[in-house]
């Protein structure tokens, strides 16, 4: 990979040829995702580079001409919804307005949707939604662009995520150059990208789209923007950045009320053709999942499952059955240690081994899960999770929240495990 090959003749008149030999030359260059170059090596020379060396390799990759910032020894995450890196990812078809179940918590972020999808560049510019994974911002931002495809098909809308931005920024600038990159991004209608916060930190793709951003709001064009916090909250984007996006209306979505959860089985259950005569169930499950939708649907087909494989009938005990109700003791103290312990005994490791390097299969599901339920059940940031898990970046412990969310309802391991540990970490007397 020439990013590693590119700086190891820094890497070799900084070092004796002895640690050279022993300690650079058995690395192997992994993946490069985002800014960050992913390098594979055998434990104990993972562990002694990480160290001893780690500070050298990334200095001479900031003093390389390369974009990349970072190194890590981490297993690389899978690409995001890109399918080829050079194209912007488009809206799921299925995501309008008509299907968006509006409740206390989003009932906003809808109506100022909706506002610029009817009259764009005339009401909110920048659009900005934030908020957890899970409670719609993709299925917004999807609408917009959907709806003004139907109805005005004659505007140059654009819709994509952060990491196929990035992606083809790149890839623009390692073969033809960004001239023809500036044209496309830089002369839309309606731009909206989802997944900002993917940008920080990665300096040449905020500096591309802090002149883009600039272009397209000078234009009079409509910015649509989503990200998992505000825009203050994302601590490693440029200030420059972090002004601008505020400059329209900034619009939180908060997690679905009961009635807005009960709302959505109830869509999902008629979409699917299914019959459900037991109507408490429907509130029962609402009831047990309290998270995000994304994780209710998951809920839903993980009952559907178990259903047609019991050939039971949907009803209340079923779903007692499957989401056993986790009752909270008053005097329980649930802190990021309690959940840490409780998922290393879980996994037969211990917290030590959660916030190291290690990236065996068990531990690397262990240390998913124990960010997860961190995330779930405590008020700490993202930064501040990845703190608890030897200094993970905010990237690394999103990928780890998203894969655990993707997996419960559809990975029945992954389902048990969350749910035991639930249930446990609620337990009288397992928190002290």
């Amino acid at each position: 990979m020439k990013e590693w090959e590119s700086i190891q003749p820094t890497l070799k008149s900084r070092l004796f040829e002895t640690a050279w030999r022993m300690w650079i030359e058995p690395i192997t260059p992994s993946a490069v995702r985002g800014s960050t170059l992913y390098l594979d090596a055998p434990d104990p020379i993972r562990t002694w580079v990480e160290r001893r060396y780690l500070e050298v390799i990334t200095e001479a990759l900031e003093a390389s001409a390369s974009h990349l910032s970072s190194i890590s020894f981490e297993v690389p995450p899978e690409p995001e919804r890109v399918a080829a890196p050079t194209q912007p990812a488009g809206p799921n078809p299925t995501h309008d307005f008509d299907r968006f179940v509006i409740g206390p918590g989003n009932h906003l972020a809808h109506a100022s949707a909706l506002a610029v999808a009817e009259a764009p560049s005339e009401s909110y510019n920048p659009l900005f939604l934030h908020g957890p994974p899970g409670l719609g911002k993709t299925h917004l931002l999807g609408a917009i662009a959907n709806y003004l495809k139907l109805h005005v098909p004659e505007l140059n809308v654009l819709y994509t995520n952060a990491e196929a931005f990035t992606a083809e920024f790149v890839t623009a600038l390692r073969e033809s150059g960004t001239d023809e990159f500036k044209r496309r991004y830089r002369n839309l209608d309606v731009l909206l990208i989802d997944d900002i916060q993917f940008i920080a930190g990665k300096p040449h793709t905020e500096e591309e789209f802090f002149h883009t951003f600039n272009a397209l709001h000078d234009a009079g064009s409509q910015i649509v923007l989503s990200a998992d916090r505000s825009p203050s909250e994302i601590s490693t984007l440029a200030d420059r950045l972090s002004d601008r996006f505020e400059w329209g209306l900034t619009v939180p979505l908060e997690a679905p009320n009961l009635a807005t959860r009960l709302t959505v089985l109830r869509h999902l259950v008629s979409e699917a053709g299914l019959e459900v005569s037991d109507q408490d169930a429907l509130t029962l499950l609402a009831r047990r999942v309290q998270t995000n939708l994304r994780q209710l649907r998951g809920a839903l087909t993980r009952t559907v499952a178990e259903s047609s494989l019991t050939s039971t009938p949907i009803t209340s005990e079923l779903i007692s059955q499957v989401f056993p109700a986790v009752e909270s003791d008053p005097g329980v103290q649930i802190t990021p240690e309690s959940i840490r312990r409780a998922v290393a005994s879980h996994y037969r490791t211990d917290v030590e081994t959660l916030e190291s390097r290690k990236r065996d299969r068990n531990t690397a599901t262990a240390r998913h899960v124990a960010i997860y339920l961190t995330r779930e059940m405590t008020p700490l940031s993202l930064p501040q999770i990845g703190g608890l898990y030897g200094g993970r970046d905010h990237t690394t412990v999103l990928n780890s929240i998203e894969r655990i969310d993707e997996g419960l309802g559809q990975d029945p391991a992954i389902t048990t495990a969350v749910e035991m540990l639930r249930a446990e970490i609620h337990r009288p007397g397992e928190n002290s």
